[in-house]
């Protein structure tokens, strides 16, 4: 399973540590994922995505996770968001 946020798209970065001598050596940093169960109200059930804590945060600033992937365009939703977002506006449709 990748490291990579459903929501926000963040990922493994890499980079160096830098030690007082200069001495560089590679390291990565992880993204704070967490196995997250969250309800979508209009399909009915709960979903478990690795999200990152930050992602968890605009979840509920934007008012849930129907409210979150029906807001945001398209092309700036991951591949299993733009699932999800294709389910809800078939259901808002029939």
């Amino acid at each position: 399973m990748a490291r990579r946020c459903v929501v926000t798209g963040k990922g493994v970065q890499t980079g160096n540590n830098v030690s007082h001598a200069n001495n560089k050596t590679r390291r990565r940093w992880l993204p704070n994922l967490q196995e997250a169960a969250l309800l979508s109200e209009a399909l009915g059930e709960t979903l478990t995505l690795r999200v990152s804590a930050h992602g968890l945060r605009t979840i509920e600033h934007r008012g849930g996770l129907d409210a979150y992937v029906l807001s945001t365009p398209s092309p700036k939703l991951t591949t299993e968001a733009r699932r999800l977002k294709k389910r809800l506006l078939a259901l808002q449709a029939a």
